[in-house]
């Protein structure tokens, strides 16, 4: 057991930093209004957690397992999420990323309404039945990034990259979308544009 966590279950107003935590078994523990800097969590057990207003800024998270996670007001800022499966989220989590990389993540039914993906690398993720209304997602890199069976109402993808998203599978009604990715949906539909 890491001896940060050896005794405990509960942590409230803490701050953790510069700490190499790969592996760690912190599941089913509770952080309130904690603070992670420079934490390394790749390959963690994070199962069962609640996160309550918590900050993480440039820690990693790679590959870490958040089955049944609880997280709510929790921000991530300049992380690597990679690979981490968030399918099995507690409901309605309250996310934000700033900066993150989260190639190859997985999103399933969880109520993302209004999470912030700001300038994030979602290269290869996976959203599916995703809530992502009023979501922002600008200037996010979204090269083979997959939508099925998401409501992304209102969801603004100004600045995107490599973002696609077939309508005939999606909620997508209020969108902003750039005119290149516009002309690539059109193109998809068999539609030629004067562009």
């Amino acid at each position: 057991m890491i001896p940060v966590f050896a005794d405990r279950d509960s942590f409230d107003d803490e701050a953790f930093a510069d700490l190499d935590l790969s592996r760690a078994d912190i599941s089913n523990r509770e952080f309130l209004r904690c603070t992670f800097t420079n934490v390394q969590l790749p390959d963690a057990d994070l199962s069962g957690a609640r996160f309550d207003d918590c900050l993480f800024n440039g820690c990693d998270l790679s590959r870490a397992r958040a089955t049944n996670v609880a997280a709510r007001g929790v921000a991530f800022v300049r992380c690597r999420l990679m690979g981490v499966d968030f399918s099995e989220l507690r409901p309605t989590p309250c996310l934000a990323f700033e900066h993150c990389t989260l190639q190859y993540a997985t999103f399933g039914p969880a109520n993302l309404t209004a999470t912030r993906f700001v300038s994030c690398k979602l290269v290869e993720v996976n959203f599916f039945a995703t809530r992502l209304a009023e979501a922002d997602f600008t200037d996010s890199d979204l090269t083979g990034a997959r939508f099925e069976g998401c409501d992304v109402r209102s969801a603004q993808f100004a600045g995107t990259r490599g973002f696609y998203i077939d309508p005939a599978k999606n909620v997508v009604s209020g969108a902003q979308i750039n005119v290149e990715t516009a002309v690539t949906i059109a193109t998809a539909f068999g539609f030629k544009t004067d562009i």
